[in-house]
């Protein structure tokens, strides 16, 4: 449903609606990867549970494999199989790449903030615990190569994600103030509130838990990626005019 961003999904039984705090101006807008800009987490875990038991070793549930989260997945296979995990990692990549045409494209009202981003000259970034190679690969198979001004991918020693959106925001040289971080998860308003600049809570897909996104105090949280697009459009300057000869 369009319109402003609500917690809640069901008033009725949780409470009152919650809407924006304030109308901050977006001079940035940073987004993660999973879970904001597709659906990609069923893939990443089947993969990475396939990759396992290829090369025999443990199996985990979706939950535990969430659990894991935090280093990139060639941290986390160093962990769960530290003698074979590049084996291990080299299957994930094979298995990712596979499965990706399943996740059916990039959320249509993210596609639809990012051309709104596009058009007014904001620039956008991608912060991801993902690692380089499944990054790119995702990003080619949604059609987002060149999309975004900075890319920060994931670490193996572990979560890296308040430091990365700090390295794009002084890149663009604006105030962290100014810019949105767009995330999932609840590590990702966590690393938004680090940095320093405005947490913005997604949980329009089905694997977002909105109660525990709610808790961490997001400046805003989104059901519907439609929504997020129409605020968005609504905290950024208008299109320049076009020039005339």
């Amino acid at each position: 449903m369009m319109g402003a961003p609500t917690w809640p999904p069901n008033p009725q039984a949780l409470g009152a609606p919650r809407g924006t705090r304030g109308a901050p101006r977006i001079a940035g807008a940073i987004f993660d990867l999973d879970g904001t800009l597709a659906d990609t987490l069923p893939i990443c875990f089947v993969t990475f549970r396939r990759a396992l038991e290829r090369l025999g070793g443990p199996s985990y549930t979706d939950a535990e494999i969430r659990a894991r989260f935090g280093p990139s997945e060639d941290g986390m296979f160093q962990q769960a199989v530290p003698t074979r995990w590049q084996e291990a990692f080299t299957v994930h990549l094979e298995e990712y790449e596979r499965h990706l045409p399943l996740c059916g494209g990039v959320f249509p009202g993210l596609a639809a903030a990012l051309g709104a981003l596009r058009e007014r000259g904001i620039p956008a970034g991608l912060v991801t615990g993902k690692g380089r190679p499944t990054t790119t690969m995702s990003l080619r198979a949604f059609g987002l190569d060149g999309a975004f001004d900075a890319v920060e991918t994931g670490s193996p020693a572990g979560v890296v994600k308040a430091a990365a959106i700090g390295r794009v925001v002084a890149a663009w040289r604006v105030a962290p103030a100014e810019v949105i971080y767009v995330g999932d998860a609840v590590a990702d308003m966590q690393a938004a509130h680090e940095a320093g600049v405005i947490p913005i809570a997604a949980a329009w897909a089905p694997s977002a838990v909105v109660a525990e996104l709610h808790a961490t105090n997001p400046h805003a949280l989104f059901t519907d990626a439609g929504a997020f697009h129409a605020w968005l459009v609504s905290r950024v300057a208008p299109s320049p005019p076009p020039r005339t000869s």
